[in-house]
């Protein structure tokens, strides 16, 4: 395997807040507190190692979320070494996914492992590596999908409410559906054996997305977390009753997002008044202040001042963080040194430091998960067949066509110069005319327009003869570009890890493992030219 950086500016899919943050664009420095550096990290346990955290609660919490899963050493050493003052952990997190999701649901899990693993042998502390489950959220049809060889598997689970929650029997036909396309191989077979134990195995998607990575990746020492649990709801209380009453992450946050909109960076989520929902079975509603007392949404549920503050007291796990405060609710509850995410979630993270500030928080590191662009051996020979770099097949689809024609036509295509000698040409001649008759200019910069006009189109009909002499190459060249890039953006975004799974057994997951650096400063293009 072939591995080649790609610096971040080279991709045209990021977004201008990811670029920004992952080149180290100065005017987001008032936004995190740590460089995303090797170095950073003695700073950040010193830090950490003066605040206290529920050690106890945590290891009792995990202990009971592992009861059921097989007892792979790697992670239960790391589950107990958590009551340790001087054990850490590095954080990634994500809502459960059908079937894992897209690729970078793996990218950031095994980033997260290599980053445990590169600060231990930089400080020689402990550093365990976990992948948090957003099980409360209740956007369904955000993960209830994924696209697995051309075709697309989707979850109808009947269900409302927070997604973690609902029940693994609807997940039945899914199974069906990807038994079918896999196949009878032994692979094949071999791979929907784990995946279907994983499933069966646990009653709720949550349990069942933890089962699918500690089958996976447990043997990497990953930690798999569940927050919604109520001795860690506990912990938070204290937040949860300053934004029922006082509404502090409105106010600060949305100041924040005034001041990165000011610098030109597009707000992530804006704060609401009350950043809670309130949980049921089956029902996940926000809660709002109206008129002096306190309603969930879509219920006939109304509190007094009094009575949700008794509710919250008495079932804090009723209590449900959106976006803006669940980041915060996990760093109180983990010795947490560095959070994982891609550039979308960071670009959530920084409009949030004010907030950590405010409650005595301390904020972590942010790091950029790895993106990568894995190209199998079938794309490796088509990219060397017509000529290709990796990095050139980020370009559009009918910039890779011009390049290919520019070195393939028979004669030069493009009279991309003999316009601009044209251009010249009606520029000298319009000063000259204007300077005998002013009235003059006008009539010849239009005739200009119109003669550069006739050159642009002569352009395009060489270009769509030499086109049509190249008509197979051009088609396979626009295949493979929409197999690596769907619909122009990136393969992780798109692509589930079942396929490289199955092709590669688990050689893929170490290659990942060997190849990922958590400090690379570009995408991974990984070849496998064997």
């Amino acid at each position: 395997m072939r591995k080649t950086l790609l610096p971040y500016p080279q991709i045209p899919q990021l977004a201008k807040t990811d670029l920004a943050y992952a080149t180290g664009e100065a005017s987001l420095g008032p936004f995190y507190q740590y460089e995303p550096e090797i170095q950073s990290f003695a700073a950040i346990i010193e830090a950490k190692g003066k605040a206290s955290f529920p050690r106890q609660d945590l290891v009792v919490a995990l202990r009971e979320q592992y009861s059921f899963l097989p007892e792979t050493a790697p992670v239960f050493k790391q589950i107990e070494a958590l009551a340790s003052p001087d054990t850490f952990t590095v954080v990634t997190a994500h809502q459960p996914a059908l079937l894992l999701g897209p690729m970078y649901f793996i990218y950031k899990a095994v980033t997260t492992i290599n980053l445990a693993e590169a600060v231990h042998a930089s400080t020689g502390k402990r550093i365990v590596p976990v992948f948090v489950l957003g099980s409360e959220d209740h956007d369904l049809e955000e993960l209830n999908h994924i696209n697995l060889f051309g075709r697309r598997l989707e979850w109808q689970s009947g269900e409302q409410g927070a997604v973690g929650s609902m029940n693994t029997d609807s997940l039945t036909p899914v199974l069906d559906h990807l038994k079918g396309i896999l196949g009878e191989s032994e692979a094949a077979q071999t791979l929907f054996g784990r995946i279907e134990k994983a499933y069966a195995s646990r009653a709720t998607f949550s349990e069942a997305t933890q089962a699918l990575l500690h089958e996976f990746l447990g043997r990497f020492g990953l930690v798999v977390l569940n927050m919604n649990h109520p001795a860690l709801k506990r912990h938070f209380i204290p937040v949860m009753r300053d934004e029922l009453l006082h509404h502090t992450a409105h106010r600060l946050v949305s100041e924040t997002v005034a001041r990165l909109n000011e610098l030109g960076f597009k707000t992530q989520a804006a704060p609401r008044e009350i950043n809670l929902f309130y949980l049921r079975p089956g029902s996940r509603e926000r809660i709002v202040r109206d008129g002096g007392v306190y309603k969930v949404l879509n219920t006939n549920l109304v509190f007094s001042e009094k009575e949700i503050l008794a509710e919250l007291d008495e079932h804090p796990e009723r209590f449900s963080p959106n976006v803006v405060l669940r980041p915060l609710f996990q760093e109180m509850v983990l010795p947490n040194l560095a959070y994982v995410g891609g550039g979308g979630e960071l670009a959530y993270w920084l409009e949030r430091k004010s907030l950590y500030e405010h409650f005595g928080v301390n904020f972590p590191m942010l790091l950029r998960r790895n993106s990568v662009q894995w190209f199998d051996r079938d794309a490796v020979k088509k990219l060397h067949k017509f000529g290709f770099s990796p990095a050139e097949f980020f370009h559009d689809t009918d910039a890779l066509v011009r390049v290919y024609i520019d070195r393939h036509a028979a004669a030069e295509v493009s009279l991309e110069s003999e316009i601009e000698d044209l251009k010249a040409i009606y520029e000298r001649l319009a000063q000259k005319a204007s300077a005998i008759d002013p009235t003059l200019d006008n009539a010849v910069r239009a005739d200009g327009v119109k003669a550069t006009g006739n050159f642009e189109q002569w352009q395009n009909r060489l270009l769509r003869a030499e086109k049509q002499k190249h008509e197979v190459a051009l088609n396979q060249i626009r295949a493979g570009k929409e197999k690596l890039f769907p619909g122009g953006g990136l393969q992780e975004r798109h692509d589930n890890f079942i396929p490289y799974q199955l092709k590669y057994g688990e050689t893929f997951l170490d290659t990942l493992k060997t190849h990922l650096d958590p400090f690379d400063k570009g995408l991974v293009i990984l070849e496998d030219a064997e």
